[in-house]
């Protein structure tokens, strides 16, 4: 079931500041840096599982299992994206109560057409807004618990422009989303506005790299956003240190101390190690 402590952090006014995690190498580590949430991208999920663009050629099962995975093995509430939901209103039904049983405390779904794409592509489409809003009102009936918190995203902006998405953003409130998330703003101002005119809690996407400007996420609370979620930062990091890591083996042909490593002793640890050693001595065979 969800956790409990997302809803509570809203409620209570508190800043979530959600790192993007994609694998259980990424969640052990974020899991231990005390964020109040995770975010589970699909972009990252999908490239570190099976190589692809997040382009809509994934499917619900991909993700389920690797996002129940991530739960199961991290106390951090966990934020995940759900795409279009994979498909219409009877998957999205499905992908809700799949999300929430898996342990998910926020899902994310988005109104593109199917398949979907990455929102910092181009030749994204929408569907029509009385499709989602539907879809929004499928998703909150669908759910066992009101601490399962529903995500709208519009990505509107980019192809119908930012008063568009304003509008959507307003409906897919009216229609019960817990919280919105207009998707590709292309300045400050933008970012200013969506605050300033969607009255419901808001989430911002910080892409490093991507069409919306990296804002602080103390000038985003200032603005009224209460959620910033980072997508693209550990899947970057992690492409550019192990870029440079074989790099130096190959020019050097051993390892040198120009690229810092994860030690070896603290990585062990972080997978459990020690509690495989202390199994193996209380049981081990003479």
């Amino acid at each position: 079931m969800a956790d409990p402590a997302l809803k509570t952090a809203l409620a209570n006014g508190d800043f979530i500041l959600a790192p993007g995690v994609y694998d259980l190498i990424s969640a052990l580590i974020a899991d231990r840096m005390d964020f109040k949430a995770l975010y589970v991208t699909g972009y990252g999920t999908i490239a570190s599982y099976l190589g692809i663009p997040d382009a809509g050629i994934a499917t619900y099962r991909d993700m389920i299992e690797r996002i129940a995975q991530i739960v199961k093995m991290t106390k951090t509430p966990v934020i995940a994206d759900a795409d279009t939901g994979y498909g219409g209103l009877l998957n999205a039904r499905h992908t809700v109560r799949g999300y929430e049983d898996a342990g998910v405390s926020a899902i994310q779904i988005e109104d593109q057409e199917f398949p979907k794409k990455c929102g910092h592509t181009p030749n994204r489409r929408a569907v029509p807004m009385e499709d989602m809003v539907r879809k929004i009102a499928v998703a909150v009936d669908s759910r066992k618990s009101d601490d399962f918190l529903v995500i709208a995203r519009t990505d509107a902006r980019t192809g119908l422009g930012l008063d568009e998405a304003i509008r959507r953003g307003k409906a897919y409130a009216q229609a019960g989303a817990d919280i919105i998330f207009v998707e590709s703003p292309e300045s400050a101002d933008e970012v200013r506005r969506i605050a300033a005119e969607i009255d419901r809690p808001l989430l911002a996407n910080m892409v490093n790299g991507g069409r919306t400007p990296l804002v602080q996420a103390s000038e985003l609370a200032s603005l009224g956003y209460n959620i910033a979620i980072y997508p693209a930062l550990g899947f970057l990091a992690h492409g550019h240190a192990v870029r440079h890591a074989y790099q130096d083996l190959k020019d050097n042909g051993v390892t040198t101390d120009a690229v810092p490593l994860y030690p070896f002793k603290d990585f062990n640890s972080l997978l459990g190690f020690e509690d495989v050693w202390s199994f193996e001595r209380k049981f081990a065979e003479n």
